[in-house]
């Protein structure tokens, strides 16, 4: 397996002077008081109805279920991007693509990751006083400055980027099958384009690498117990923390157990579910024995599900973006139709956050760096704009809304990368480019651009099954509000 390691040299010791022992904290200086603590749990590839708590047919999210239930639940509620690093560099910076840099994701062979000149939510806290730590997929650069203990993060535990971008000897459900590793001095295969034989995917803690190629079967347990110990770590130095917990789950493959048995061969999916949301719940339970009300919860999604990945992806619940299925494709990951971005999204923190409350307000992965860093007492950099907002109102204070306009960020699929060419105004929506995301089937709706957009009203029709008609008093009322949007808004 020598031939197959990943050879990175970081150089560099943290600001702090320490070279992050695990959880030797070398932190001086102002003791907690009354700063709250956060923890930002991200699920990869989960679909809106992936949570029992948004739709019944789920059964496998009894955790998860319980902390809506205990907490506060937002069922529209959107991704910044519908793929992975674009999201996850938004949800870092509060600030969309376009302005940030990250457009598409990255991969093994990239050299560069979330420009140097943005500052990530862990810097922003860490001035403040924080400790933080990050467990799990980070996939915003992987190679000298770009790693996440030189972007704000004191301790990292996880993987650089996602689990398929790597072989592994244990490869798990994909759809297509990757194999294993190659054995020493075998060679590779003529293998699909999406599996990987030249890398065994690497497991960091902080700069080094611990394991290689990485055990997925035993990954949710290692993220269990480091998230743990980080917690009790923190909150033992008397200082407050930020937690990122970038899930595995539900990205392929997905991990088969030790004891590979029952009723997991028949519904992979629906037991990674379970893994994750027994993960979660050994996160919050974490929580509850040592920082309970003094700790904000927040658990979402970086996209939906994988649609291409057949029975191995997610529930969009409503969200079935008809009118693209007609035309053949996705309308799921990759793409800005709602199954592509509307994602899971709980908050919990007991005695602020009130409990079992359904929010309608219109949000996003965005409003996390705004929100946290207002919690916290923390300032925003001044030297730019952000695209989320402060969602401490509907939070505590009940509001009932959140954005009156959002916009869908292309994510891989049809039209340029990271340009905005599908707006949300209120209850309606626009699309001015569709298509390009393959779907289970192997068909992959064509490009179209549309001039006038095509608009749904969402309130009407979650499915988008069948846009206003273009001569109606309707669509006529709402276009010139669509054109007129700003994303400065």
């Amino acid at each position: 397996m020598a031939g197959l390691f990943l050879k990175v040299f970081l150089v560099g010791v943290s600001s702090l002077g320490c070279l992050y022992p695990f959880m030797d904290f070398c932190f001086r200086g102002e003791t907690r008081g009354q700063k709250p603590n956060f923890v930002i749990i991200l699920a990869d590839d989960m679909g809106w109805g992936d949570l029992g708590a948004n739709w019944a047919e789920t059964k496998d999210t009894a955790n998860l279920d319980k902390l809506a239930a205990e907490g506060m639940r937002f069922v529209d509620f959107h991704a910044a991007a519908s793929t992975c690093s674009p999201s996850r560099a938004s949800l870092l910076t509060g600030r969309l693509g376009l302005r940030n840099g990250v457009t598409h994701n990255f991969a093994v062979t990239s050299v560069g990751g979330l420009p140097l000149n943005e500052t990530t939510l862990a810097e922003v806290l860490q001035r403040a006083g924080y400790i933080t730590g990050m467990i799990g997929k980070w996939h915003l650069g992987h190679h000298g400055s770009f790693h996440p203990n030189f972007r704000g993060f004191d301790y990292y535990f996880g993987i650089p980027y996602s689990h398929d971008m790597g072989c592994t000897d244990t490869p798990g459900y994909n759809y297509p099958p990757c194999p294993a590793c190659p054995r020493r001095h075998q060679p590779s295969r003529n293998l699909e384009r999406d599996c990987y034989s030249d890398v065994a995917l690497p497991l960091y803690e902080n700069l080094n690498i611990v394991e290689q190629p990485v055990n997925l079967s035993g990954l949710a347990r290692k993220y269990a117990e480091k998230a743990t110990q980080f917690i009790q770590q923190a909150r033992a130095s008397g200082r407050p923390f930020l937690l990122y917990v970038g899930l595995a789950h539900m990205h392929v493959p997905l991990s088969r157990p030790q004891r590979s048995a029952g009723p997991w061969d028949r519904r992979p999916y629906a037991a990674g579910l379970r893994e994750m949301d027994r993960l979660v719940g050994q996160i919050k339970d974490k929580v509850d024995r040592t920082a309970k009300n003094n700790t904000f919860l927040w658990f979402t999604g970086d996209n939906g599900p994988w649609a291409q990945k057949c029975e191995l992806a997610g529930s969009v619940g409503p969200f079935l973006g008809s009118w693209q299925s007609r035309q053949g494709g996705s309308p799921a990951k990759q793409t800005t139709w709602e199954g592509g971005h509307r994602v899971p999204a709980l908050a919990y923190w007991p005695g602020r956050v009130p409990t079992n409350v359904t929010s309608t307000a219109l949000l996003s992965v965005l409003d996390i760096f705004p929100t946290v860093v207002a919690l916290a007492g923390a300032s925003l950099p001044g030297d730019r704009h952000f695209d989320g907002l402060d969602a401490s109102e509907v939070l505590f204070g009940g509001a009932p809304a959140g954005h009156r306009v959002l916009f869908h960020p292309n994510s891989g699929a049809a039209g340029e990368d990271g340009a905005l060419e599908t707006v949300r105004l209120e209850r309606y929506k626009a699309f001015y480019v569709t298509g390009g995301a393959k779907a289970c089937d192997g068909s992959v709706g064509p490009e179209q651009h549309h001039e006038p957009p095509l608009i749904f009203n969402l309130d009407d029709d979650a499915a988008e099954a069948a846009p206003l008609e273009r001569g109606s008093a309707e669509y006529q009322r709402v276009l010139p509000k669509k054109q007129t949007s700003d994303p400065n808004c």
